[in-house]
Formats: C-alpha cells, sequence, structure tokens
C-alpha cells in the first residue's frame, strides 16, 4: 500500500522543519538550563554547608553536601521537566489549557490534602540544611530526648534511654536542642554540709577534676577538666557547689558518673559529709498556769 496516499511528504518535512527543530532546541535548551542550574546549585549548597558544617569533620560535610544536592536536585528536574513537556505538547497542537487547568484543580485538592507533608519536607530540608542534628546525635526534639536514629526530609527519629524509638514528623518541630553537637558539658551540683570549709571542699574537688584528665583512660574524652564554677546555692540541707567541664560528644554521662564515684571516695577519705534531706524538730512543752 503506498503510504504517500495518507502522509504529505511535503506536510511531514514542513511540520519537520517548523515544529520539530524547536522541539529540538527545546529539549536542548532545557538539558543546557538543567546542568547550569546544577553547577550552581552545587556551588550554593556547599558555600552553604561550608558555613554550618564547620564544626563537623570534612567527610560528614560531604556527605551532607551530597545528600542535599541530590534531594534539591530531584525537585528542579521534575520542574523543569514538566516546563519542557508542557512547551513540546504545545508545538506538536495538544491544547495544553485544559491539561494546565485540570492540573490546578488537581493541584489544589492534592495541596489541601497534603499540607502536613509538604510543611514535613520544607521543615526536615531546613534542619539538614542548617545542620541541627544528624544522624549519632543526642538530641531533644519536640519536647522528646534521645539518639538521633535516623532522619530524613519527613520525619526524626528518636530512641530514648528506656529504649522507646518515638517518630516525630518534621512538620510538628518547633524547637532542637542538640546535646552533642561539637562538644558537651559536665554540669553537676555537688552538696556538702553548712559546717563543711568551703575553700577545702572546693580544693578537694579540682583536685579530683584533674585526676580525671591525668588518667589515661579518660583524658581523650575530657576537653576541659571539671572545676568549680562557684558557691551556687544555700539549699535546704546542704551548700550547693557547681561544677563544670568540657567533653566530647557523647562522653559527658560518662564522664559525670565516674566524677560522682571519685568524689564520693574522695569526700570520704577527707571527712566531708554529702547531707541528705535533714529536718530540725522543736518540741515545746506548754506548762498550765496552777491556779
Amino acid at each position: 500500500m503506498d503510504m504517500s496516499q495518507f502522509v504529505n511528504p511535503e506536510i511531514v518535512f514542513g511540520w519537520i522543519f517548523s515544529h520539530g527543530i524547536k522541539i529540538v532546541f527545546i529539549v536542548i535548551g532545557f538539558f543546557i538550563a538543567f546542568q547550569v542550574a546544577k553547577i550552581v546549585l552545587r556551588r550554593a549548597v556547599r558555600l552553604m554547608v561550608e558555613k554550618t558544617y564547620e564544626i563537623r569533620d570534612g567527610e560528614a560535610m560531604e556527605k551532607r553536601n551530597q545528600t542535599l544536592v541530590q534531594v534539591i536536585m530531584m525537585g528542579l528536574k521534575f520542574v523543569f521537566m514538566g516546563f519542557a513537556g508542557l512547551m513540546i505538547l504545545s508545538e506538536i497542537g495538544i491544547n495544553i489549557a485544559p491539561l494546565l487547568a485540570g492540573a490546578g484543580i488537581a493541584g489544589l485538592a492534592i495541596g489541601f490534602g497534603a499540607q502536613s507533608l509538604v510543611k514535613d519536607i520544607i521543615s526536615g530540608l531546613f534542619i539538614l540544611l542548617e545542620d541541627q542534628y544528624r544522624k549519632g546525635d543526642v538530641a531533644r526534639v519536640a519536647g522528646i530526648a534521645g539518639l538521633v536514629e535516623d532522619i530524613n526530609l519527613r520525619r526524626t527519629v528518636l530512641r530514648d534511654l528506656d529504649g522507646i524509638q518515638h517518630h516525630i514528623p518534621n512538620g510538628e518541630i518547633t524547637s532542637a536542642s542538640n546535646l552533642t553537637k561539637q562538644w558537651s558539658r559536665v554540669n553537676i551540683n555537688i552538696g556538702v554540709a553548712y559546717d563543711t570549709d568551703l575553700d577545702h571542699a572546693i580544693k578537694v574537688l579540682n583536685k579530683v577534676g584533674m585526676s580525671m584528665i591525668e588518667d589515661a583512660k579518660w583524658a581523650p574524652d575530657i576537653i576541659k577538666p571539671p572545676q568549680v564554677l562557684r558557691v551556687d546555692k544555700f539549699g535546704d540541707s546542704a551548700i550547693e557547689i557547681k561544677v563544670l567541664g568540657d567533653t566530647r560528644p557523647l562522653r559527658q554521662w560518662d564522664v559525670m558518673g565516674e566524677l560522682r564515684l571519685r568524689i564520693k571516695r574522695a569526700f570520704d577519705r577527707e571527712g566531708i559529709v554529702i547531707p541528705f534531706p535533714q529536718r530540725d524538730v522543736h518540741v515545746f512543752e506548754h506548762k498550765e498556769e496552777k491556779k
């Protein structure tokens, strides 16, 4: 069968030279624009990561940089493909106005139903971009404290001390506290009896703190040895002395446990009393007047 009966070669070649070439230019143009956007985006993300990740090691910076670029580029790719597709359909001769109207209505419906999801994704993007916390940190997120087991654009997963795993949508996070970013802190109050020689007690506490950094087992965990900051409070049963020190991330709890143990032993040797709650009871005898 002669196909020329159905297809006019002049019409075909005319369409190719008019619309076909435009379609080729659209594809090439969007491809070049996408590559340029990718280069600009990579540089912008790297600069942002270097500013916010200056306290992280190089490997962590590179991993987060790659993660952010992949996430953003995925969204950008869909946008570019969508615009290019609409322009190609228009060149083919398909009326895209109904498609745009339908897409608008569908997008509006989806938007109302997916508000929380969009909020989660935007919040997750900023959490990653600003390096608020990462996997392996101990953080307090939305009022829940625990080890960050996983984080992505949609949700954060925490594991608390009871072993309970918490899944927190990023959109619900109004505040986040990272307990182990760059360094951590020993912050404890030590109570001593009111009749204690405070100068002597402070000297003993400082000596115990210095013994921690002189110990080869604990020295790698300590940045600044625990030392007395001040007499912090007159309590009901004791005078409280505040002790502060800086440790490597995640090591403050182990250091505090060992510090308390050494303080108790040192106080026992020095005769310094760590009091427990006490109450003085005064009994008054009422004497009746003799008639």
